[in-house]
C-alpha cells in the first residue's frame, strides 16, 4: 500500500489554497458584514404595518431569500463599510501588509 499523501500539508500549499492570515481576516470581516445586514433586514421585516394585501408563506420565503442575497452583495461590496472597519481594527493582530 502506498502512504496517503496530504497535498495541503506540503510546504506553502496552505497559503496558496487558503490565503494569508490577512486574506482570511478580510474574508471573515466581509462575512460578518453580510451576517449583520441579514440580521438587520430580518428585524426590519418583523415590523407590523397591519394586514398585508398579498402574503403567505411563499412571499415570506421569497423575501427571506431576497434579504439574504442583498446581505451577501452588501458584504462582498462593503456597502456599509463595516467590513473595512473590522479589518482595520483587527489587522494589527495579524501579520501581513495593510
Amino acid at each position: 500500500m502506498n502512504p496517503v499523501s496530504a497535498p495541503l500539508l506540503a510546504t506553502g500549499s496552505l497559503v496558496q489554497n487558503h490565503g494569508t492570515d490577512r486574506d482570511k481576516l478580510a474574508a471573515a470581516a466581509r462575512q460578518f458584514e453580510a451576517i449583520f445586514v441579514r440580521q438587520m433586514l430580518a428585524q426590519a421585516r418583523k415590523a407590523d404595518f397591519g394586514e398585508p394585501l398579498f402574503g403567505g408563506q411563499a412571499l415570506d420565503t421569497f423575501r427571506t431569500m431576497q434579504d439574504e442575497h442583498f446581505a451577501d452583495i452588501a458584504g462582498k461590496t462593503g456597502a456599509l463599510g463595516l467590513a473595512a472597519q473590522i479589518e482595520a481594527q483587527l489587522a494589527r493582530f495579524v501579520g501581513g501588509k495593510a
